[in-house]
């Protein structure tokens, strides 16, 4: 294959072109092909990334002070402010 557009099939499991599986199974579109190879692995990093993060956490606030709402710039205005 050529460079291009490719992606990963999560339904078989291997690097497809474009014309390949449908959009709702398959991760990309990545640049190369070892790019695409690499895409389950990269995602379980992102996921870890994530899971590990602690500005997002299931863990109560002890002091509403450590709390970040928002930056100095933030207009207050958000659907979901109170």
């Amino acid at each position: 294959m050529a460079e291009g557009q490719y992606y990963w099939c999560l339904e078989h499991h291997r690097v497809e072109p474009f014309d390949g599986c449908k959009a709702a199974d398959r991760l990309g579109p990545y640049d190369t092909i070892d790019e695409a190879e690499h895409a389950i692995q990269r995602v379980e990093e992102r996921n870890d990334e994530w899971d590990n993060d602690p500005r997002f956490t299931d863990e109560p606030v002890e002091d509403e002070d450590d709390l970040v709402v928002g930056d100095e710039d933030d207009d207050g205005w958000g659907p979901f402010r109170s």
